[in-house]
């Protein structure tokens, strides 16, 4: 089947200065470019410590083409600073890793969290492509959009081959079309609650599937942290995304869907930190704000009120950790921040 969209689409044979390589970088554009080189220099170094400690070699192919895509990524940005004057973010370097550290996870784990990773990865390139007008810019992002799609269909074609995840559920194929007529549709305490459609399922399943690598992430960390005000926020954390877990599973298992498994497993007994607590305390606060997105993304497409109860509360509770982790970040003066707008004031 061919997908070249150029197939189909008329051209427009119009040019303008404004979208041009030499146009001043926008605010969207210093952003996006901004977020996505702190996010992979991160990255770059968890990945790196990763591969340090893994087997199989299916694996480690998976981790040394997210590690070339970081560092490929982080250059192109470069360019576009430097070529702008625009400093260079300072992200995050080898003082935040001891690549020598024991082994903290389990070969498996990378697997799911690469896909954790390109699945966040993503959600900034779908806000900066229709935003960006730079065509340079925009090339790069959809560039990246499109190298982690690649990476996405190794890393399934991994999880499927090895048996490492539950396929989505499976629900009949409609023998028509329907149309809703009662404002029924709707309940989800009380009366005649409808069975979950497939939006609603495909976003528990993606939730489930998030928070059991992002709670097994902080597992990890949970053990290893030193600083005890930044323990008690991964043991809040924990707590927080387990209780989450167990909400959206039942939903599915009460219709009786399969669900991802738990990833709780796949932690080692290690307590040696291989990474700084500024850089732990960064990539939850990093998760932790994903979910935000992916929590209200849930609710726009749910059509029953108890789901959109909970994905709410879920929001609130997420919130609340974010704007404390933040805190603690700038209590230490590990947070970057991003460019900011000029204060007339």
């Amino acid at each position: 089947m061919d997908l070249n969209p150029m197939d189909i689409l008329k051209p427009i044979h119009l040019s303008s200065d404004s979208l041009s390589e030499n146009a001043p970088l926008t605010a969207v554009e210093m952003g996006k470019l901004w977020a996505t080189y702190t996010g992979n220099s991160m990255s770059q170094q968890i990945l790196t410590y990763f591969l340090h400690h893994c087997d199989d070699e299916d694996i480690k192919i998976l981790l040394e083409n997210g590690i070339v895509l970081t560092k490929d990524f982080m250059e192109r940005i470069e360019y576009f600073f430097k070529k702008s004057h625009f400093p260079i973010p300072k992200g995050f370097t080898e003082d935040d890793v001891n690549y020598g550290a024991p082994r903290l996870y389990d070969d498996t784990f990378y697997v799911h969290y690469l896909k954790y990773a390109s699945k966040a990865g993503m959600s900034i390139y779908a806000v900066a492509i229709p935003l960006i007008m730079r065509k340079d810019i925009n090339q790069f992002f959809t560039y990246c959009n499109n190298c982690a799609v690649a990476l996405l269909d190794q890393i399934n074609t991994v999880l499927a081959e090895k048996k490492l995840i539950a396929k989505p559920p499976i629900i009949p194929i409609p023998e028509s079309n329907d149309f809703t007529h009662k404002q029924n549709y709707l309940a989800g305490f009380i009366g005649d609650i409808r069975p979950l459609h497939a939006l609603e399922i495909s976003h528990l399943y993606d939730n489930i599937e998030n928070n059991t690598t992002s709670k097994t992430l902080l597992l990890g960390f949970y053990q290893v942290v030193r600083d005890e005000k930044i323990k008690a926020l991964f043991k809040r954390g924990l707590d927080m995304t387990e209780k989450s877990v167990k909400q959206f599973m039942e939903k599915l298992h009460v219709e009786n869907l399969q669900t991802p498994s738990h990833l709780d497993h796949l932690v080692t007994t290690s307590t040696y930190p291989p990474f700084s607590d500024k850089i732990m305390l960064f990539h939850k606060v990093d998760m932790f704000s994903i979910k935000i997105r992916s929590f209200a993304n849930s609710i726009a497409v749910n059509g029953r009120r108890d789901i959109a109860l909970m994905y709410g509360r879920n929001l609130m509770n997420v919130g609340l950790f974010v704007d404390d982790g933040a805190n603690i970040l700038i209590d230490h003066g590990w947070m970057e921040s991003p460019p900011k707008a000029y204060d007339r004031t």
